[in-house]
């Protein structure tokens, strides 16, 4: 199959929202690459937010679109997403790809077409970060946003009964695809692109730390904030989101926050940093490979997709628990500065975009031999009239 299939055949793409441009709608610049011809659906759209990428394209949003929620809006709306994404029309698509990290895999292709999801992560306040979600929550809120979560996960695993492949970005993610959806997944990392990136030489390094994430409370970014603030060393936070100001509250005067930088800015501090600092379970960490592939090691919690992509002792190191004394004990005993920059370029080659697109490519042409061979498992798709989160009970 050519990149954007035989003449006759229709591809969809999906990606949960539009929004903004993070780890995952990168991954989605790569599946639009590897289709120049195909649609693009949505539940909403915001061509600011995205920095244009995608003004190019044909791109369908669900009804929520009327109400143009923006990355720092749409939040509130998250009940109503899995019904909008069931509702997109895809007559007529002969193969649907989803990106996912929440409700695009809940899309509901015509009979006979191949829907194939590119799995970021089932959808974690539903399930793997449940509980931490709950107690966050308001004594008043936490009964009905419980009942949500519930429903929410009843609705997530009917709707991944109707995808016919998955692919998870790393195995982290397998397994939670695995566990709680009852699906098979094979592992692809998520494309990195390594070219934006260029290892400086050692008089151009910087004496800062670097936090590169969005600021949110799963992130635990506190971790990086206290620790950075009571050994008095320098780290420079580049990130939006809802958990900034208490962070600024908790930060001491070695801490410094710049905001959502650029992909040019981002780089520069990449490249110039004594090491990028990672406190959260990443299902993957595109940021981590980012900033290999500029020649800095990372200093990661060991869990999650870290364990996938960085070496201990040749291209980072890892802490054990997600505490500012874990942290500044790995910092203490490390130094960046031992770390060889071709070492960590090395190691990020290995997710370049290219390899991911040509396997990508591989796994959809298995996908469309298999539903046409009769291959896949035999399961139960739920009928059509399945629809929306509020009739799943």
């Amino acid at each position: 199959m050519s990149p954007s299939g035989p003449a006759e055949q229709r591809v969809a793409l999906v990606h949960d929202f539009l929004l903004d441009l993070r780890g995952a709608e990168r991954v989605f610049l790569q599946l639009c690459e590897l289709f120049p011809d195909a649609d693009l659906f949505t539940a909403v759209y915001d061509p600011r937010g995205t920095e244009g990428r995608f003004i190019h394209r044909r791109v369908h949003a669900s009804h929520l679109q009327r109400l143009r929620p923006t990355a720092r809006t749409f939040r509130p709306l998250l009940p109503l997403y899995p019904a909008a994404m069931e509702s997109l029309d895809l007559r007529g698509y002969d193969l649907v790809v989803s990106s996912s990290s929440a409700w695009a895999h809940g899309v509901i292709p015509e009979p006979g077409a191949v829907h194939l999801c590119y799995c970021h992560n089932p959808f974690r306040y539903a399930w793997n970060a449940r509980e931490d979600t709950l107690a966050q929550a308001s004594p008043l809120l936490r009964p009905v946003l419980a009942n949500v979560l519930t429903r929410w996960r009843q609705w997530d695993y009917i709707a991944a009964q109707r995808v016919d492949a998955y692919v998870a970005n790393s195995e982290t993610t397998r397994l939670r695809i695995e566990r709680y959806l009852g699906r098979s997944a094979t592992v692809l990392h998520p494309p990195v692109e390594v070219g934006r990136f260029h290892p400086v030489r050692p008089g151009d390094l910087a004496d800062h730390y670097l936090v590169l994430s969005e600021l949110m409370a799963h992130k635990r970014l506190d971790v990086a904030v206290r620790a950075f603030s009571e050994l008095r060393l320098p780290l420079v936070v580049a990130g939006n989101g809802p958990d900034a100001r208490r962070l600024q509250r908790l930060a001491g005067p070695t801490v410094r926050f710049v905001g959502r930088v650029s992909d040019a800015a981002a780089a520069r501090l990449l490249s110039t940093s004594r090491a990028l600092v990672v406190t959260a379970t990443e299902e993957f960490g595109i940021a981590a490979v980012e900033a290999q592939a500029a020649g800095r090691p990372v200093i990661a919690l060991r869990d999650g997709g870290v364990l996938e992509t960085v070496a201990e002792g040749r291209t980072g190191t890892f802490f054990d628990a997600p505490t500012p004394a874990s942290l500044i004990d790995a910092v203490q005993r490390f130094d960046p500065l031992a770390i060889d920059p071709a070492d960590c370029r090395a190691n990020a080659e290995r997710f370049a975009d290219d390899r991911f697109r040509r396997r990508f490519r591989a796994l959809v042409d298995q996908a469309l031999v298999g539903e046409h061979g009769g291959a896949p498992a035999a399961r139960v798709r739920p009928r059509r009239r399945e629809r929306g989160l509020a009739r799943h009970g």
